[in-house]
């Protein structure tokens, strides 16, 4: 048998989409009493407010390690969390490193683990959006390419995997650990009544509480360019004017708009613009809202679980299955396409949707199960030998 009383597996969170991802992976880690689990924040993404919202309102344990690590270039970004991990590594000695999703804290954390010979989890593989230009494919293709255990949210994904030669018994299907986020504090969503009353003039919280659409827009596609971000801006004051839109600023995109001096467009249209919200504000925005215009995956698949119409501005989507099963309608950045998507919603007539395949809020049960017959037979093994 083992000679060990645990198997230690180190859990990573970087930015904002990690810590819905990994809340209910650590709250199966620890219902199980074979793993030791160690939460590493690597500080990719990080503010007081971010920590208290997030951390705090998804009930993730304060992190065992804050690496600190903060923005930068995509290379220096990658370079500094690899420097700072090694010796984490070192001190925990792990026999795991569980990784989720595509940011740089996924590969770089991965790279470190695979040098230093311990097996990689990677939990939401074989997601592609078949765009190289996007760093996230980047991270998502070599992250898979390095990893021993592979968990997908949907089928498709094994084809991916597969046709990039990794092998079938490395990957499993287990459903969305988003959804399993969500589904668990969905109870909890924040009415947007009151988040509008908290950020909005008392007129206009009452009035969007009843209809509204909810806009998010960061992808450096969409707002790096400001002829882009001008033609997609003018295309959502016009919505505004049949719908109130309501408007998250993410810090680098109000950057953007204020480099590009489109505050005035915004300023007179009916778009209200707030600050980042806390997981279960967003939550409740994202169930009442009559249409959600996005360029986020994540918003791509929590719209189809709940149901909500999504019109993505992106020319594709790594999940597919929002689009063959969900709610999800792919636009681009068209204004004519936009429009007569948003028309659609409007006109009552969007598609239908179901939820898809063990989106059923168990998804990282199964992956804790898996992971633990793997680590039996693994180290058993090398025990052995």
């Amino acid at each position: 048998m083992l000679n060990f009383e645990k198997y230690r597996v180190i859990c990573i969170v970087g930015a904002r989409p990690n810590f819905m991802k990994i809340a209910p992976i650590m709250r199966a880690l620890e219902a199980n009493d074979r793993f030791e689990a160690t939460l590493v924040h690597t500080g990719q993404h990080y503010d007081k407010a971010m920590k208290e919202s997030f951390f705090e309102q998804l009930g993730i344990p304060e992190p065992d390690v804050d690496l600190g690590v903060g923005s930068g270039s995509h290379a220096v970004q990658t370079a500094n969390i690899m420097t700072a991990f090694e010796p984490v590594m070192d001190r925990v000695n792990p026999h795991l490193v569980l990784v989720v999703g595509d940011v740089n804290s996924t590969i770089a954390c991965a790279l470190v683990a695979v040098k230093k010979g311990i097996n990689v989890i990677h939990v939401e593989s074989g997601l592609r959006s078949g765009d190289r230009a996007m760093p996230e494919e980047i991270n998502r293709i070599l992250t898979d390419q390095l990893s021993d255990l592979l968990f997908t949210t949907e089928r498709s994904a094994e084809g991916n995997l597969t046709a990039e030669g990794i092998a079938a018994e490395k990957v499993h299907f287990v459903g969305n650990v988003m959804i399993d986020t969500l589904l668990y504090n969905l109870p909890r969503a924040i009415e947007p009544a009151q988040t509008f009353k908290q950020h909005l003039e008392t007129d206009h919280a009452s009035s969007l509480a009843q209809t509204f659409g909810l806009l998010t827009l960061h992808r450096p596609s969409n707002v790096d360019d400001p002829i882009v971000l001008e033609r997609l801006l003018n295309t959502l004051v016009s919505i505004s004017n049949e719908l109130p839109l309501v408007f998250p600023v993410h810090p680098r995109t109000k950057a953007k708009i204020e480099q590009g001096g489109f505050d005035k467009l915004l300023s007179d249209a009916n778009i209200h613009m707030l600050p980042p919200m806390g997981y279960l504000e967003m939550l409740g925005l994202m169930d009442r809202a009559s249409v959600v215009l996005t360029d986020s995956g994540g918003i791509q698949e929590e719209t189809t679980a709940l149901g909500t119409p999504c019109l993505t501005l992106r020319e594709n989507t790594e999940r597919p299955i929002t689009v063959d099963e969900g709610t999800n309608t792919i636009v681009g950045t068209d204004p004519e396409a936009i429009r007569a998507a948003f028309n659609t919603v409007m006109l009552g007539t969007a598609k239908g949707s179901s939820r898809p395949e063990y989106w059923d809020g168990k998804a990282a049960e199964r992956i804790v199960e898996i992971t633990e017959g793997w680590c039996r037979q693994q180290f058993t093994q090398e025990s052995s030998e």
